[in-house]
């Protein structure tokens, strides 16, 4: 069986770390906040929040309090709001530990595409390509594959760039990979339960090494 949205979220928290600031982007992403667990992270949101909570249960929703995506979210015991600028300089800064986006398309040295497909209305990029260069570690948490059923780890990328050379791990349902930025290639570091070594194969597209 492939990973769900949830399964993936809770291998994705398994990347992190006790005193880590996190970033979520929309999306997937966004899920990984209802299963940290006890870990002690702060998450930031860039439009003016730092220790993100869990998304509320029913009746228990505060309309001001959204993530970067407009999701209602809530705040943890010691969390601050604060303008936008003041967001995008901790980005800047490098002071976010770990970014956690979703993908379109990530290839096998490391580039991403997430922020337009062409001939498609794009209200904005959004912060995605600060958190791309400002946060010391990028992950891409994404479907293996899109909904025509082609990979979405290539070779190269062929929509329009959010960074270069940046991502370090990708999530996807089917399999954890690292990307060894080097020898341009993908590194199998582990399959969802049920999926094999094989279908991981077939369904990459880019270079994929099984240590």
């Amino acid at each position: 069986m492939t990973w769900d949205r949830d399964d993936m979220a809770t291998r994705a928290a398994q990347e992190l770390s006790d005193g880590d600031t996190v970033n979520l982007g929309i999306g997937i992403p966004t899920l990984v906040a209802n299963h940290l667990g006890q870990k002690d992270v702060m998450l930031h949101s860039e439009n003016g929040l730092l220790g993100m909570g869990p998304f509320p249960y029913e009746g228990e929703e505060d309309p001001q309090v959204i993530n970067a995506g407009k999701q209602l979210v809530t705040i943890v015991d010691g969390g601050s709001t604060f303008d936008s600028p003041l967001s995008f300089a901790m980005i800047r800064g490098g002071h976010v530990d770990v970014a956690i986006l979703g993908a379109m398309q990530v290839d096998q040295h490391g580039d991403i595409a997430n922020w337009q497909i062409p001939g498609k209305k794009v209200t904005g990029m959004g912060g995605a390509m600060d958190l791309v260069s400002g946060a010391k570690r990028v992950i891409a948490l994404m479907t293996h594959a899109n909904k025509n059923g082609e990979s979405k780890l290539l070779a190269k990328c062929t929509l329009p760039l959010t960074g270069v050379g940046c991502v370090s791990r990708v999530i996807t349902d089917l399999a954890v990979l690292d990307v060894d930025r080097d020898a341009g290639t993908f590194v199998l570091v582990e399959c969802a339960p049920g999926i094999g070594v094989d279908e991981v194969k077939q369904k990459t597209a880019g270079a994929l090494r099984v240590p």
